[in-house]
């Protein structure tokens, strides 16, 4: 399945931010939220790969900073 992962809202934590429109495509093998699926490991890599944002130690790794929508 792919999904596009797009955030919110902004946050600046630890000198690293993230703002409202970066998004990324994830592709996975499950049919379930890539956020919430394997600890969002899918979407964190994603993020570290095209930003070099470590999403998770920002703390926006959570469906209050992300919308997911499947694409295909």
């Amino acid at each position: 399945m792919l999904y596009k992962v797009t955030v919110k809202q902004n946050k600046l934590t630890s000198g690293m931010r993230v703002e409202r429109g970066m998004s990324v495509d994830v592709v996975t093998n499950s049919i379930a939220n890539p956020v919430t699926t394997n600890g969002g490991q899918a979407v964190a890599d994603a993020f570290m790969r095209i930003y070099g944002i470590d999403i998770r130690k920002i703390g926006a790794l959570n469906m209050a900073y992300l919308d997911v929508e499947r694409i295909g």
